[in-house]
């Protein structure tokens, strides 16, 4: 017999009742206390909660007890988590999100056109434009919705190694092993301004400030080999800082939505700095060999700035406007804890840190048995997926970096992943020539995306969930969609 029953004076079997509580995200309780059955379903939940909040319009919720969500019956997370059911049982109660994506299952087009690998492709934050950058020396843009090829941007003379769209999605910068950067116009394909020059060895990375933070979206941050993070006024087309204290390549970048930027180094070591002022406000050390990689908790909204991708707006607005929008959005995706960072290595561990707080980690994530090329959390910020050379990958909750579960089917090293907009799917992309696409409430494959001729290196997920793009060895870029 289950604990969460009890037997009255007949042998009938009754369930036990417990004095519980909703509470949100931010540990702010919604009404008081209430008694409810231990047999009592997600499903009943969310009716309860959605009658509680007055919800004319009910939206899909998850619950979760001690970070353990309520998936079948609340007295089995109760009895696995060891929860006293004399006190009040907290409920977490986090809204899941409005709008679906569903999963990318076949491939529209294959779109020609590199000469040689394409090295890294990016949907714009509204998802209206594609961009890739490929060892031929070009970027290109593409239409996403007739998906032919719209310009063809010449300049650099090395292979393109680095590119990101501005947060407006008015500018994409690209980064080359000539170690120059130029600025492109998505609308006719021409460079706009100087080329930026300053760096001694290749651009490994490039991150623009958060359009919360500044609408103008000026400024650009730079990562390279010689170990040097730059920050660049793209108008004035000059270097404002340069962040030097790494002793080895810089190989990731994140400009963080607090004010700091965050640098990961094969020097084992990440660097928080002052983006006013470059000042370096901590080292976080832990990891025994090359830093990556490292993803923020906020990373999808700073991507998307104002781009609601469920509501679809346009974006066109005054600066203030879209600096308090985008601050709302980021917000609401931080809650009321500082960001998250996660940072993966050669060293086959990932650690979870609160780089802006402190530099002690919250967590030693281990299970890989080989070099982490890639980590994202989901948009929501719940899941952490990190990418393996060991032909896997593996999820880990947001907060804790408690290990959740393996995703294993490649049959080659798993080189980048990309998550749905509503952070209910994730596609992998891997060195064994296949996409696969990961169904996250059952933690399986939901379908095998074959069809590129060699190693993919480069996978996105558009912003509105409609379309997944692909580029790799050989040489062509590929759209999935549903």
């Amino acid at each position: 017999m289950s604990s969460d029953t009890v037997t009255d004076m007949n042998g009938v079997e009754e369930h036990k009742r417990i004095l519980a509580s909703f509470v949100n995200e931010n540990n702010e309780a919604l009404g008081s206390p209430f008694d409810l059955p231990t047999d009592i379903s997600a499903e009943k939940l969310t009716q309860i909660c959605n009658a509680l909040l007055e919800n004319d319009d009910p939206i899909p919720y998850t619950f979760f007890v001690n970070e353990t969500e309520i998936t079948e019956a609340l007295g089995k997370v109760l009895e696995k988590e060891n929860v006293e059911t004399e006190k009040v049982v907290q409920i977490v109660y986090q809204p899941q999100a409005v709008f679906k994506v569903r999963a990318v299952t076949r491939c529209t087009s294959t779109m020609p056109g590199h000469s040689e690998a394409v090295i890294s492709v990016a949907f714009s934050p509204d998802g209206k434009y594609l961009a890739s950058g490929s060892g031929d020396t070009t970027v290109r843009f593409w239409d996403v919705n007739t998906e032919t090829p719209h310009f063809t941007c010449k300049g650099h003379r090395h292979w393109i190694l680095a590119i990101a769209w501005s947060p407006d999605g008015k500018k994409l910068a690209s980064g080359c092993k000539n170690a120059e950067i130029r600025i492109w116009n998505p609308e006719n394909g021409q460079q706009v301004g100087k080329t930026l020059t300053g760096h001694k060895q290749w651009i490994t990375w490039l991150a623009w400030e958060p359009i919360h933070i500044n609408p103008d979206c000026r400024r650009l941050a730079s990562a390279g080999k010689d170990g040097d993070i730059r920050i660049w006024d793209t108008k004035l087309c000059k270097t404002l800082l340069i962040l030097s204290g790494h002793l080895q390549s810089v190989p990731s970048i994140r400009w963080g939505g607090e004010g700091l930027i965050y640098s990961a180094s094969q020097d084992r070591t990440i660097k928080v700095w002052r983006d006013s002022d470059g000042s370096l406000c901590r080292t976080l050390q832990g990891h025994g060999h090359w830093v990556n990689t490292m993803a923020l908790n906020t990373d999808y909204v700073i991507r998307t700035g104002i781009f609601e991708p469920a509501s679809k707006k346009s974006g066109k607005q005054s600066n203030e406007n879209i600096q308090e929008e985008a601050l709302a959005r980021y917000n609401i995706a931080k809650g009321n804890s500082p960001e998250y960072m996660v940072s993966g290595s050669d060293d086959f561990t990932l650690f979870l840190w609160q780089p802006s707080e402190s530099k002690k980690h919250i967590a030693r994530m281990t299970g890989h048995q080989a070099l982490i090329n890639a980590v994202q959390f989901s948009p929501n910020g719940r899941i952490i997926a990190s990418a393996s050379f060991d032909k896997s990958v593996k999820l880990w909750e947001g907060t804790t970096g408690k290990y959740l579960a393996a995703l294993r089917g490649h049959v080659n090293s798993v080189y980048q992943i990309a998550w749905s907009a509503d952070s209910r799917l994730l596609c992998s992309g891997s060195s064994d020539s296949t996409l696969k696409v990961w169904d996250m409430k059952n933690k399986k494959l939901m379908c095998d995306l074959p069809g590129h001729a060699d190693e993919v290196y480069a996978v996105d997920w558009s912003p509105d969930g409609e379309r997944v793009a692909s580029g790799g060895k050989d040489k062509v870029l590929k759209m999935w969609r549903t």
